[in-house]
This record gives structure tokens, sequence and C-alpha cells, in this order.
């Protein structure tokens, strides 16, 4: 293979590989193509050369390396960003290696460009009365406010990630006896997410409501069509900030349709539900995806707290300062 097919190759990667073969997510394809659209611009600035001139020898390990110093750099992007970028470009050269064996040297010195170790945050979720603010806030008198509601309640309950609670159709909706939510979710694995009884009440009278253009969406924006991310991130932002007047611990919060997944996995942990039940609800991967929410919950490890021994004649328990008053008048 000349090294001058490099445009042919990467178009195959994207119609053969991720189309065809690894029938890739929309998601997925999208965030390869930025990646690639980031990289060509990138060689085109540092050496000269228009992105349909280039040779895969052009794209060696240095080059790749300095592209992803100038994505923290120049653009600010974290390590998980640069590392998702890096999983795009050697998902390409691996590609690449069984269509170009002549450039396999320098393909396994792309192959070997390590990730970089990123800080690893406790997830963000919302508390009980967090929650119960927030659904409280969209106005019921009104089609958008009913919306929001089954749209937040659904949420809240099954832990569906956006991509998911957008494109529910009415035929995805069970509400007849087992009452449950169908979707196709991340590596298009299928799951039904049960639904309690007072959602399944909700949904029901939400769905029997007319919508705009006889929208194919349980939750439809406007004009019919399917709520954007945009629309999405309106919507949470906008009943948030109606919430933290009646729970103010919402104002130091950023809700987001992730936080919203996270608060529904932390509502069945502690509700004593076990880990790989909660990977199956949330349609994760692997049961250790769930360690996070073992890690943030802090109510779980002082209840743990609570069972120690006492240490030194101390009694158990979380520590706990004294009352100002009385420290004042001991100490006299």
């Amino acid at each position: 293979m000349k090294a001058s097919t490099f445009p042919a190759l990467l178009q195959r990667f994207f119609t053969e590989r991720l189309l065809s073969q690894l029938q890739a997510s929309p998601h997925t394809v999208a965030s390869y193509r930025d990646t690639f659209r980031l990289l060509l611009g990138y060689a085109e600035r540092r050496i000269r050369k228009r992105p349909s001139d280039l040779t895969l020898a052009d794209l060696d390990s240095s080059l790749i390396t300095s592209f992803l110093a100038d994505l923290e750099s120049r653009r600010g992007n974290g390590a998980q960003t640069r590392n998702l970028r890096l999983t795009a470009v050697r998902s390409f050269f691996r590609f690449a290696a069984y269509h170009a064996p002549d450039e396999l040297a320098a393909i396994q010195r792309v192959l070997a460009i390590p990730n970089k170790r990123a800080e690893r945050k406790l997830i963000a979720f919302l508390e009980r009365p967090e929650i119960d603010a927030l659904l409280e806030a969209p106005n019921r008198s009104t089609w958008t406010g009913r919306r929001d509601y089954a749209f937040l309640l659904t949420v809240v309950q099954t832990g569906l990630r956006l991509s998911e609670i957008t494109a529910l159709r009415p035929e995805d909706v069970v509400l007849g006896r087992g009452a449950c939510v169908h979707c196709l979710g991340k590596g298009r694995k299928e799951r039904r997410t049960p639904l309690t009884k007072h959602a399944a009440e909700v949904l029901r009278a939400w769905i029997a409501e007319p919508h705009p253009g006889q929208s194919r969406f349980v939750f439809p924006n406007a004009r019919g069509g399917q709520l954007s991310a945009d629309g999405v991130a309106y919507i949470l932002a906008k009943h948030a900030a109606a919430a933290t007047t009646r729970c103010p611990s919402l104002g130091s919060k950023r809700v987001t349709p992730h936080v919203l997944r996270h608060t529904a996995a932390m509502e069945l942990l502690q509700a004593g539900v076990d880990r790989a039940v909660i990977a199956l609800w949330l349609g994760h991967e692997s049961v250790e995806t769930t360690q996070v929410y073992l890690d943030a919950n802090l109510a779980m490890k002082e209840a743990a707290l609570a069972r120690t021994p006492a240490i030194n004649g101390a009694p158990p328990g979380r520590y706990r300062p004294d009352d100002q008053l009385l420290r004042f008048l001991r100490s006299l």
C-alpha cells in the first residue's frame, strides 16, 4: 500500500470499520469524527500539508504526542478528554495495521502511546430533599410543565442516559402489568427498566395528552421533534434554579442528566439493592463500574463507622464538635 492512500484509508475506517462492521453508535462516530478533524487541522498547521495530501507516515508518534499535548495546553482539555481522543486514534491505527503492513513499525509506536492518569473525582448526585424540590419545580398546569415533571420523574427513577430518555417512544413504555421502559442502550444492548406505580401513572396520563405535530417521542420539544441535549440542559437549569429557593443546597450543584442518573443509582444503593442489580438496571458493562457509587456514599460509611468498636473508651460514631456554650462553661 502506498503512503499516499491515507485519505482513502481513513474513509474506509469510518465506512467499513465503524459503520458497517462495528455498527458504532452515532455518538461514537461523532466523537471519532471530531477527533480526526482536530488531528488533521493540527497536522496541517504543524507540517504545512493539506489533510488530503497527508500520508500515514506523516502521522507518526511524535506528531500524535504533540497533538495530545496541544489539546491540553491550547484547548484546555483535561486528561480524560485527551485519553478519549487517543482511543479514537488507536482504533484507526489498529485498523491501518491490517491494510498497511509496511508501516507496521510506525503504527506500533503510535499504539504504544500511553494514557494519561486522570484524577478520579467523586460522582455528584442529589439528596432526597433536593430530588423532591426539583420535582416540585415544574408548573404542572401547563403542557411544558407536565412534560418536564414526567421527564424528571422518569430520569430520576430509571437512571436512563440522555440519549436513551430523549429517544423514548410511546411503544417503548409498558404501562400494564410489569410496567417498564424499554431502550437500546450503550453498546447496542437492549434492557428493560421497571417503573414505580407513581411513575407509571404519570407516564400514562402524559402519553395520553395530545402532543405537537403528533410527535413520535414520549418527551418531544415544543415543535414535536426530539429533545436536544441543549433543550434538556435548559430544562434542568431552569427547574434547578427554581428549586433552589426551596432547597438552597441545589445552588451549589450543577444538575445534569448524568447527575440524575447517578442519583437513581444512589437511591437504589441506599435502599440496599445489590451492586449487580444496579449494574443491570443502569446498563453497565461491568459490576465494577458501580464501585463509584460506593465510594461516594458517605451515609453508608457513617453507618459503618457507627458499628465500629470504641477506641480508648471513646464512644463510637462520627466526631461532632461540642456546643459552644457548653464548651465555654466547662472552661470556667
